[in-house]
Protein backbone atom coordinates (compact mmCIF):
# COMPACT_ATOMS: atom_id res chain seq x y z
CA UNK A 1 0.00 0.00 0.00
CA UNK A 2 1.04 3.60 -0.68
CA UNK A 3 -0.02 6.62 1.22
CA UNK A 4 0.65 10.18 -0.38
CA UNK A 5 0.49 13.52 1.86
CA UNK A 6 0.14 16.30 -0.89
CA UNK A 7 0.12 19.66 1.58
CA UNK A 8 0.60 23.06 0.56
CA UNK A 9 3.17 24.11 2.42
CA UNK A 10 7.12 25.66 2.16
CA UNK A 11 9.53 22.66 2.63
CA UNK A 12 10.36 23.33 6.15
CA UNK A 13 13.70 22.79 7.70
CA UNK A 14 14.47 20.34 10.42
CA UNK A 15 12.35 21.38 12.87
CA UNK A 16 9.98 20.57 16.37
CA UNK A 17 7.73 18.35 14.69
CA UNK A 18 10.21 16.72 12.23
CA UNK A 19 10.83 13.89 14.96
CA UNK A 20 7.39 12.56 15.63
CA UNK A 21 6.43 13.20 11.49
CA UNK A 22 9.44 10.26 11.03
CA UNK A 23 8.27 8.21 13.72
CA UNK A 24 4.86 7.76 12.65
CA UNK A 25 6.20 7.29 9.15
CA UNK A 26 8.90 4.57 10.31
CA UNK A 27 6.01 3.34 12.43
CA UNK A 28 3.71 2.66 9.38
CA UNK A 29 6.49 0.81 7.08
CA UNK A 30 5.00 -2.60 8.07
CA UNK A 31 1.76 -2.21 6.13
CA UNK A 32 2.63 1.26 4.21
CA UNK A 33 5.09 3.40 2.50
CA UNK A 34 4.01 6.84 3.46
CA UNK A 35 5.61 10.10 1.88
CA UNK A 36 4.85 13.85 3.03
CA UNK A 37 4.89 15.91 -0.80
CA UNK A 38 5.20 19.99 0.44
CA UNK A 39 4.28 21.71 -2.62
CA UNK A 40 4.74 25.27 -2.84
CA UNK A 41 6.33 27.72 -5.57
CA UNK A 42 6.22 31.24 -6.97
CA UNK A 43 3.02 30.92 -8.42
CA UNK A 44 1.19 29.80 -5.13
CA UNK A 45 3.12 32.51 -3.40
CA UNK A 46 1.64 35.23 -6.06
CA UNK A 47 -1.75 34.05 -5.95
CA UNK A 48 -2.19 33.93 -2.29
CA UNK A 49 -1.25 37.75 -2.46
CA UNK A 50 -3.77 38.28 -5.69
CA UNK A 51 -6.89 37.18 -3.41
CA UNK A 52 -8.65 33.96 -1.99
CA UNK A 53 -10.23 32.41 -5.05
CA UNK A 54 -6.63 33.03 -7.05
CA UNK A 55 -5.22 31.60 -3.99
CA UNK A 56 -7.63 28.48 -4.29
CA UNK A 57 -6.89 27.78 -8.37
CA UNK A 58 -3.12 27.78 -7.51
CA UNK A 59 -3.82 25.08 -4.81
CA UNK A 60 -6.00 22.83 -7.45
CA UNK A 61 -3.48 23.37 -10.11
CA UNK A 62 -0.06 22.27 -7.89
CA UNK A 63 -2.37 19.21 -6.86
CA UNK A 64 -3.28 18.66 -10.15
CA UNK A 65 -0.77 16.00 -11.90
CA UNK A 66 -1.51 13.76 -8.58
CA UNK A 67 -4.76 13.38 -9.09
CA UNK A 68 -6.77 10.05 -10.21
CA UNK A 69 -3.70 8.33 -9.09
CA UNK A 70 -5.36 6.18 -6.04
CA UNK A 71 -8.36 7.16 -3.67
CA UNK A 72 -8.47 11.21 -3.83
CA UNK A 73 -9.41 12.42 0.14
CA UNK A 74 -8.84 16.15 0.55
CA UNK A 75 -8.64 17.34 4.44
CA UNK A 76 -11.46 20.21 4.71
CA UNK A 77 -13.15 22.03 7.82
CA UNK A 78 -16.47 21.17 6.03
CA UNK A 79 -15.90 17.68 5.43
CA UNK A 80 -17.11 14.40 7.53
CA UNK A 81 -16.10 14.59 10.77
CA UNK A 82 -15.24 10.78 11.22
CA UNK A 83 -13.40 8.52 14.49
CA UNK A 84 -10.62 6.31 13.82
CA UNK A 85 -12.41 3.40 12.88
CA UNK A 86 -14.37 4.99 9.74
CA UNK A 87 -11.09 6.43 9.00
CA UNK A 88 -9.28 2.81 8.83
CA UNK A 89 -11.97 1.95 6.66
CA UNK A 90 -11.09 5.13 4.23
CA UNK A 91 -7.45 2.88 3.98
CA UNK A 92 -8.91 -0.34 4.05
CA UNK A 93 -8.15 -2.44 0.80
CA UNK A 94 -6.98 0.35 -1.32
CA UNK A 95 -3.48 0.27 -3.52
CA UNK A 96 -2.70 3.68 -3.34
CA UNK A 97 -4.36 6.47 -1.09
CA UNK A 98 -3.64 10.48 -1.66
CA UNK A 99 -4.45 13.26 1.13
CA UNK A 100 -4.46 16.54 0.00
CA UNK A 101 -4.18 19.45 2.56
CA UNK A 102 -4.40 23.12 1.06
CA UNK A 103 -2.91 26.21 1.69
CA UNK A 104 -4.30 28.94 3.73
CA UNK A 105 -7.21 29.96 1.94
CA UNK A 106 -8.51 26.05 1.38
CA UNK A 107 -9.62 24.13 -1.44
CA UNK A 108 -12.26 25.75 -4.63
CA UNK A 109 -15.05 24.00 -4.24
CA UNK A 110 -14.89 21.74 -7.54
CA UNK A 111 -11.60 20.05 -5.83
CA UNK A 112 -13.90 19.00 -3.20
CA UNK A 113 -16.41 17.67 -5.35
CA UNK A 114 -14.08 16.05 -7.81
CA UNK A 115 -12.34 13.81 -4.66
CA UNK A 116 -13.48 10.41 -3.54
CA UNK A 117 -13.34 11.79 0.16
CA UNK A 118 -13.56 14.85 2.47
CA UNK A 119 -12.65 14.64 5.62
CA UNK A 120 -12.46 17.41 8.71
CA UNK A 121 -10.45 16.59 11.64
CA UNK A 122 -12.41 19.73 12.85
CA UNK A 123 -13.65 23.01 12.89
CA UNK A 124 -10.24 24.45 14.49
CA UNK A 125 -7.74 25.31 12.64
CA UNK A 126 -4.42 23.72 13.02
CA UNK A 127 -1.33 25.06 11.55
CA UNK A 128 -0.01 22.98 8.55
CA UNK A 129 3.07 21.15 10.78
CA UNK A 130 0.83 20.04 13.21
CA UNK A 131 -1.88 18.54 11.18
CA UNK A 132 0.42 16.76 8.96
CA UNK A 133 1.53 14.95 12.64
CA UNK A 134 -2.16 14.67 13.66
CA UNK A 135 -2.80 13.24 10.02
CA UNK A 136 0.41 11.06 10.12
CA UNK A 137 -1.06 9.59 13.56
CA UNK A 138 -4.04 8.88 12.45
CA UNK A 139 -2.53 6.89 9.60
CA UNK A 140 -0.51 4.55 11.62
CA UNK A 141 -3.97 4.14 13.94
CA UNK A 142 -5.68 3.45 11.02
CA UNK A 143 -3.67 0.47 9.75
CA UNK A 144 -3.43 -0.53 13.39
CA UNK A 145 -6.84 -1.34 13.45
CA UNK A 146 -6.92 -2.75 10.04
CA UNK A 147 -3.92 -5.08 10.77
CA UNK A 148 -5.70 -5.48 14.96
CA UNK A 149 -2.55 -3.99 16.02
CA UNK A 150 -2.37 -2.77 20.18
CA UNK A 151 -1.76 0.58 19.26
CA UNK A 152 -5.29 1.63 18.46
CA UNK A 153 -6.56 0.67 22.50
Amino acid sequence: MKINLYIIDKKGKRELYTPLMEHYIKSCRSWAKVEVHELFGKEIAKAQDLSPAAAQAAYTKAFERYRGSGYDIALDPAGEMVDSHRFADLLKDRGVVNFYIGGAFGFERDFLEQSNKVVSFGRITLSHKLVKVVLLEQIFRGLSIIHKHPYHK
